[in-house]
């Protein structure tokens, strides 16, 4: 079976009898990679050596790769200082999760960046964010409260491997306060938002590396970016098996 791996978050939380720092992931991402019929393995934020040798260890081993939702990106890794709306950094993930993208790029194993994913896609590509969304398009659509996600009409580009998955237009659920400021260098716009919020890009010359901002985990009706994730896994897998036999 094609084994796909998801990134963590590292917070401190509540749990049955304990307060203390737990690598977690939303259960809805568990369940998305599941309808495909892969498996769903997980990969916590960690320090073991150095995140690059970490990143090749478990990227040896699995078959597609989700950078998953989160905290907001360490705005000095693209340059700035941090804004007064911009969360604290989570140095060791920011590391973990940007190591992990640049050698899946490298060795062109598949990868879906999901909302901050995509965040982190632009940034370890060369690109900068939107610190806090609202002061851009003067609305809080993206992300209208706490738990409470937005509900944003996207429009795809023609031609896009995007556009080739879910056609040209579609509904989708967001919880965002950040954005793809600057677009980094090999990346694709492939959807936008009404108000021209970037909300989903694509790398160019991969099998499969595609970002979108908002959260398809959470439509358990709709599984076709998981989907095409796993199948791409699945050609990878071979693609490798076929080079070392």
């Amino acid at each position: 079976m094609t084994v796909i791996g998801l990134t963590t978050y590292a917070e401190p939380a509540s749990m049955l009898v304990w307060q203390r720092e737990f690598a977690m992931l939303h259960a809805s991402y568990i369940a998305a990679t599941e309808r495909t019929g892969a498996i769903a393995v997980l990969l916590p934020p960690q320090s073991a050596g150095s995140a690059q040798a970490a990143a090749a260890e478990v990227l040896d081993r699995i078959d597609g790769l989700v950078l998953t939702g989160g905290a907001d990106v360490d705005p000095r890794r693209y340059g700035q200082a941090p804004g007064e709306r911009t969360s604290a950094p989570r140095v060791l993930r920011d590391d973990w999760e940007i190591a992990l993208t640049t050698a899946a790029l490298g060795r062109g194993l598949p990868l879906l960046a999901v909302c901050r994913g995509l965040q982190v896609l632009n940034v370890a590509l060369g690109g900068s964010l939107h610190q806090h969304l609202p002061e851009v398009t003067g609305h809080e659509g993206h992300q209208p409260g706490p738990g409470v996600f937005g509900a944003v009409d996207v429009t795809t580009a023609p031609g896009t491997r995007t556009a080739g998955l879910i056609g040209p237009g579609v509904r989708v659920s967001c919880h965002h306060h950040q954005a793809i400021a600057r677009l980094a260098a090999g990346l694709t716009v492939s959807a936008v938002a009404g108000d021209g919020t970037i909300e989903a890009a694509e790398v160019a010359g991969q099998a499969f590396a595609v970002g979108v901002q908002w959260h398809p985990e959470e439509d358990s009706a709709d599984a076709r970016l998981f989907a095409a994730l796993t199948a791409a896994g699945r050609q990878y897998r071979e693609r490798v098996r076929e080079n070392t036999a």
